[in-house]
C-alpha cells in the first residue's frame, strides 16, 4: 500500500498471520516463505524493468522469536537492532546474539548485524549511560553514533497515524532518526565499495 511518504509502501500484518504457525506446521519449507515471496517480487522488478521497483525492503519484528521473526532472519541479508536504553533490554542481547549466530549457521550464512541503534535513551539518567555503554562494549563499532533520545512527539506518532517526519519534523526525535538514515546509508555505502 502506497503511503504519504513519496517512495515508500508499507504492507501491514493483519490478523490473517494468528495462525501462520499452526497453518505451516509440517511445512518443511517453511522459514523460507518470506524469503521465497521476496525473491519473487525481486523476479517480477527484474522482468518489468520499466515498473516503478524497491530498493530495500524493510521487516520489522517483534521482540520474540516466533516462526514470524524467522522467517524474517531467514529473508534479510541483515539486521538493525533496536535496543532500548533500559535494563532489561541488556538482558536479551546475548541472546538475540546466539539467535542470530543459530540462524547464519543453519538457515541463512550471510545474514549479519548491519548496526545496532540505541534507542529512548535519556541523557539526564545515569541508567541510560550506562545501558549504552554496555551496548558499545558488547558490539563495539556495528553500534551507530547517533542515539535516538526520549522523545513525547515520537511516542505521539503512531497514535495520529503518520510516521514522526510527517508529525512533527523538527522534533529532537525527527531530527535523530534523519541523522541515523544518513549514518546508515554511509555505511552502506561503505559495505558495497570494499
Amino acid at each position: 500500500m502506497a503511503t504519504a511518504v513519496p517512495g515508500l509502501s508499507v504492507v501491514s500484518a493483519n490478523s490473517d498471520l494468528v495462525g501462520v504457525e499452526g497453518d505451516l506446521a509440517g511445512d518443511a519449507t517453511r522459514p523460507f516463505r518470506l524469503r521465497d515471496a521476496i525473491a519473487a517480487l525481486i523476479g517480477h522488478q527484474r522482468a518489468h524493468p520499466g515498473e516503478k521497483g524497491f530498493n530495500y525492503v524493510l521487516i520489522d519484528c517483534p521482540p520474540s522469536l516466533n516462526l514470524l521473526t524467522l522467517n524474517a532472519m531467514t529473508a534479510a541479508h541483515a539486521v538493525l537492532v533496536p535496543v532500548q536504553c533500559e535494563f532489561f533490554a541488556l538482558e536479551g542481547i546475548s541472546q538475540l546474539k546466539e539467535t542470530i549466530d543459530q540462524i547464519r549457521a543453519t538457515l541463512n550464512p550471510g545474514l549479519e548485524i548491519q548496526g545496532v541503534v540505541l534507542t529512548m535513551h535519556d541523557a539526564r539518567t545515569t541508567l541510560s549511560k550506562e545501558v549504552a555503554a554496555n551496548v558499545r562494549e558488547f558490539f563495539g563499532p556495528k553500534v551507530y553514533e547517533t542515539v535516538i533520545p526520549r522523545n513525547t512527539r515520537v511516542a505521539e506518532a503512531p497514535s495520529h497515524g503518520k510516521p514522526i517526519l510527517l508529525y512533527d519534523y523538527d522534533c529532537a526525535g525527527s531530527q535523530a532518526y534523519i541523522r541515523l538514515a544518513t549514518e546508515i546509508i554511509e555505511r552502506e555505502r561503505l559495505i558495497q565499495a570494499a
